[in-house]
């Protein structure tokens, strides 16, 4: 690859499984524009989100560290401000870093290397959503319920496309801003979207987009017998034995599901179109991706908070057709290999020097038709009774936890994970078991979450005591330098807001 430093748009849907999109084989799903970046680019077709749960993916896809080394295990986590972030690493390199959307960070450092952030984020910036170890039979009553299944369909308006608009629409401007600004720098510009995230509720015009009666319903939606124990806890988690679920709620939530997905991807749309428009996109990069996936009934679970593929396996394209041909990548990565990979773009294929060394890789070999397979995973958060860890290498995936039996799948010959095969091949197996002994201490990872749990849930009722300084970021708009104003000369506001400008 030859040395470069290119324009970088990551395009983020949050929830969203790569089995839910035509490029990864649906083929009820509608997404018109991940579809073209996906022909136009590298498509990994194994990607892993590394922790199926919002803060912690995403404090991955910052840090480039799994959640044991970041501290970042859960909903509710402290990020702390020191640890570097991608975003630290490209504006050291000379790059303005920009971040519109959810990121979903907890703590007062609500930036993380960002040079400027356009919105504030949808989820809350506190310690509120502690799981607490110590008390395992007690349902969080902060956690998602069932309603979002039984009451899926059709709405008007919701919190959240009022939140993605509000996303799709400054990440545009900025887009435009930076194109008549006079700033020279390569940028990083971050759009991260909620959709297609539960609540699943959308309105008429991507509703309609599908036959009611041509989506899909789950290919197993019965656990298997036996069911592994870490499934019945989330069960409970989400209150999913509460009481019955129809089939007919069940295709509305998937139906539901199906049409914010496609509205996530014609904001992306919106977003890459204005890059284009802008001119800002030649020689450029464009990563599209999610945090973490959705089960939509499978085992006859929802959301994520587990390792199975639904759950973890996410959309994962580079499309930077200035430098790689297209390719699918079969090869097992994760999202701890984007801050390298990012990192690698920005100074001409090398990876820097890093103040703290990463755990992931480089993914730009596996552009060029080289690289590695594996990716691994660790949960640490509500449903669990002490850490879960995954390996994916290869046709195997082997989840461990001290807590309950081995699970390890054929992904080959049973892509649908039903078949818990660890007793059948017992020496891959206890390979992995000795591999996992070899990257984990389980059990001073299992006194770190209880302890840093302990903490969170004295300081966050303590917080809320008195007068509360919320560490929500609050974008700040100078009214006096939009639009017109007399303080700048008519012909020379209009001349520099138009686009493109005249005679240029």
């Amino acid at each position: 690859m030859a040395a470069r430093r290119p324009n970088i748009l990551v395009l983020m849907a949050d929830q969203l499984s790569a089995g839910a999109l035509p490029a990864w084989g649906n083929p009820v799903a509608r997404a018109p524009t991940l579809d073209r970046l996906a022909e136009g680019g590298v498509l990994f077709r194994n990607f892993h989100c590394v922790s199926p749960l919002c803060a912690p993916a995403r404090a991955v896809l910052m840090s480039g560290l799994l959640p044991s080394r970041s501290g970042v295990y859960d909903n509710a986590a402290h990020f702390a401000a020191d640890i570097p972030t991608f975003a630290h690493y490209l504006r050291a390199a000379g790059y303005r870093t920009i971040l519109a959307g959810k990121m979903h960070f907890c703590g007062p450092d609500q930036l993380h290397g960002f040079e400027e952030r356009l919105t504030t984020d949808i989820y809350p910036a506190d310690f509120g959503w502690t799981p607490d170890w110590s008390a395992p039979e007690a349902r969080p009553d902060w956690y998602h319920n069932m309603s979002s299944v039984t009451e899926a369909g059709l709405c008007v308006r919701t919190n959240q496309i009022d939140y993605d608009e509000e996303v799709a629409f400054t990440a545009q401007r900025a887009l435009f801003d930076i194109a008549r600004g006079n700033d020279e720098r390569p940028f990083c510009l971050v759009v991260s979207f909620t959709h297609p995230h539960d609540p699943f509720a959308i309105t008429a015009e991507y509703w309609n987009l599908f036959d009611h009666a041509a989506v899909d319903m789950p290919r197993f939606p019965d656990p298997p017998a036996p069911e592994d124990a870490h499934s019945r806890r989330v069960r409970r988690v989400i209150a999913a034995d509460a009481g019955p679920v129809t089939p007919a709620q069940i295709r509305r939530a998937r139906h539901a599901y199906y049409a914010e997905s496609a509205y996530v991807d014609a904001l992306m749309g919106k977003v890459r179109t204005a890059f284009d428009a802008s001119g800002l996109a030649d020689g450029a990069v464009t990563i599209a991706l999610a945090d973490h996936g959705e089960m939509l009934g499978e085992r006859g679970l929802w959301y994520k908070m587990n390792f199975f593929e639904p759950a973890s396996r996410i959309p994962f394209v580079l499309h930077a057709p200035a430098m790689f041909s297209p390719r699918v990548v079969e090869g097992a990565a994760s999202m701890v290999d984007v801050l390298p990979t990012l990192a690698a773009l920005a100074h001409g294929g090398a990876e820097p020097d890093y103040a703290l060394p990463v755990d992931g890789r480089s993914l730009l070999a596996e552009c060029s038709g080289g690289g590695t397979d594996g990716a691994v995973g660790e949960y640490l958060a509500e449903g669990a009774l002490a850490p879960i860890v995954m390996i994916r290498r290869g046709r195997w995936k082997f989840v461990h936890s001290p807590a309950d039996p081995d699970q390890l799948y054929d992904l080959v010959a049973d892509p649908d994970e039903r078949e818990n095969c660890a007793g059948r091949v017992p020496a891959v197996a206890e390979a992995f078991r000795a591999e996992v002994a070899r990257r984990w201490d389980l059990a001073a990872l299992d006194r770190a979450v209880r302890e840093s749990q302990r903490r969170r849930l004295l300081v966050a009722p303590a917080l809320r005591q008195g007068r509360n300084r919320a560490w929500e970021f609050q974008p700040f708009v100078d009214a006096s330098e939009q639009y017109m104003r007399n303080h700048i000369k008519l012909d020379d506001l209009e001349a520099r807001s138009r686009f493109p400008r005249v005679g240029a």
